[in-house]
């Protein structure tokens, strides 16, 4: 049956699927042209000169030259391989797609499949959602590989891994070589980091390297994905620095030295997270990394709107070793939640994780990207990121101005962390109050720290989880400068955080009146007094309550 396969006008994506079907059986069809295949359009030169017999020529003409300005659009991307200029428009877009679409074959003309997978999908919702692109990217082997049948697909990939490069350096990391966008977050991406680098090493006797030092930032993501990589985390510890909390460096060095680099695996350090935290001394880490030939990679997960952790990045990987930096396509680009960016100075390196990857690989978080690359172009992510660096004394200015009136203060923390900023919230007898009754009028994503949380996770305690810190000295409540927030926005946050804090106020103020004694709750000199007259909210929340005998209301649970 084979031999009587006949072969009509095919694109040069069906052709080169059938060579590989069809080789097995001797019979294959002629070889794709040499030159670089324009992709197929049912509005071609000749489709066009025959639309003059139907509709007036200079009609046709200017429609011709309307689709031909689209097809240089298509020209540039790919010879450029980098942010177009300027955004693409939405039909450009989906244009190009659905040209895209037609490389795979579960959309070639009369296709069949007798594979365990063959890109059929029941709901025809579904298929538009995806824009007919079933077939995922990559190979079982390498998350990187070109999908033999899905040569559009894997044009996608290719296209959004070169888009990611390329947004990397126009934000200020010159010194990224290579990026592979992951359909996972990033803590999976983190873990899957990890364990290429461990791989790494098992070339390298002893095998012994299993510790990851990790410099403590309260978030669960980055800290679980070291046991996911099936690795042991050694939590550095955090120093106060006024108001920020910094890594403590010397404790690194001196945790590096003691345990040897037999032993350890990698830092994992951080540039973007919850103040009062501030981003790491990545420059100084990667130095100290690679005079002791330990591995080192860097959670820069929301740092890409940021040119200040982008310039730390970048400097990091200039001096010293950076083998990954991981950063999130939500909180960065904007697209649904599911999607990173790994990128570093070594390709060979990046090449690795993308074989690391086991099977092939959902479509959808690559193809958020790549709609999304098209539709900010450079100047529309340049534009954003001013936009974001001109609401950051905006959004200081007017939580200053109520915190003022309500007796609390923003954190002095600016200078180590550009991207979340914080309130104390000292006078709140829950503090935690705050932030529920903010969700409840549309405020999200605000995040309540009191001290005397613990959290732990598999063998790890952490005291006073939130603050970054054994004994942060003040509660307080945070709020980030975004990406895409807009300005109008911190005017909605500020108005109805003053009527949060009122309402507070007042509920406080009705509290007081004959209270204050024994094991009651009450208010001296305007601060809070824990239960017990134990200790304030200053204090580290594990101490004993005073002489009312009642228990530290912070204490560690």
């Amino acid at each position: 049956m084979v031999s009587g396969i006949r072969y009509g006008a095919r694109s040069c994506g069906e052709i080169f699927l059938m060579r590989r079907l069809l080789k097995p059986f001797g019979r294959c069809p002629p070889k794709a042209p040499k030159q670089t295949p324009s992709f197929y359009h049912p509005m071609n030169a000749t489709n066009l000169k025959l639309a003059c017999g139907l509709v007036d020529a200079n009609y046709i003409q200017q429609g011709g030259e309307a689709i031909k300005s689209r097809e240089n659009l298509v020209k540039k991307l790919l010879s450029q391989r980098s942010l177009p200029d300027t955004a693409w428009d939405d039909v450009s877009i989906e244009h190009f797609l659905s040209e895209l679409a037609m490389m795979d074959s579960n959309n070639f003309k009369d296709s069949v499949g007798f594979g365990e997978r063959e890109a059929r999908v029941f709901s025809t919702l579904v298929s538009k959602r995806h824009y007919r692109l079933g077939h995922g990217i990559g190979r079982s082997g390498d998350i990187g590989a070109v999908q033999p049948k899905a040569a559009g697909s894997s044009l996608i990939s290719k296209l959004t891994r070169a888009l990611a490069l390329s947004c990397l350096k126009i934000s200020g990391i010159q010194h990224a070589k290579a990026a592979l966008v992951l359909p996972v977050a990033t803590g999976m991406s983190i873990a899957l980091t990890l364990m290429t680098l461990r791989a790494e090493r098992r070339d390298e006797p002893p095998q012994n390297a299993r510790y990851v030092l990790w410099l403590r930032i309260d978030q669960k993501a980055c800290f679980k994905a070291i046991y996911t990589a099936g690795l042991i985390p050694i939590v550095i510890g955090t120093v106060l620095d006024g108001d920020l909390v910094r890594a403590d460096l010397n404790e690194l060095r001196s945790k590096m030295e003691e345990l040897g680099r037999d032993n350890v695996l990698c830092v994992l350090s951080t540039t973007s997270c919850f103040a009062p935290r501030a981003r790491d001394d990545v420059e100084t880490i990667a130095k100290m990394c690679q005079e002791a030939n330990i591995g080192h990679v860097i959670n820069n997960a929301y740092g890409l709107i940021d040119s200040k952790c982008c310039h730390a990045v970048n400097q990091a990987c200039r001096v010293g070793r950076v083998d990954a930096f991981v950063q999130s396509t939500d909180k960065n680009l904007m697209v649904p939640v599911g999607g990173a960016i790994v990128a570093g100075p070594n390709k060979k390196f990046i090449g690795r994780i993308a074989e690391n990857y086991p099977g092939r690989a959902s479509m959808s978080p690559i193809l958020d990207v790549f709609i999304t690359f098209l539709s900010m172009g450079k100047s529309g992510w340049q534009q954003k990121l001013k936009e974001r660096k001109n609401n950051v004394p905006v959004l200081i200015q007017e939580l200053t101005k109520v915190a003022t009136k309500h007796g609390e203060r923003v954190l002095n923390t600016a200078k180590g962390n550009n991207i979340s900023f914080a309130v104390t919230c000292n006078h709140l007898e829950e503090p935690t109050e705050l932030g529920s009754w903010l969700f409840k009028r549309s405020i999200s994503g605000t995040r309540v720290v009191a001290p005397g949380a613990c959290k732990t996770i598999e063998s790890t305690t952490f005291v006073n989880w939130g603050s970054h810190h054994l004994d942060y000295p003040s509660a307080y409540v945070t709020f980030a400068a975004s990406m895409g927030l807009r300005t109008e926005e911190i005017g909605t946050l500020c108005a109805k955080l003053d009527q949060a804090l009122s309402h507070f106020a007042k509920k406080r103020e009705s509290r007081v009146v004959g209270k204050g004694n024994g094991g009651e709750s009450g208010v001296v000199g305007g601060v809070l007094r824990a239960a017990g007259g134990g200790g304030s909210t200053g204090g580290g929340g594990t101490g004993g309550g005073g002489a009312g005998g009642g228990a530290n209301k912070y204490k560690c649970k």
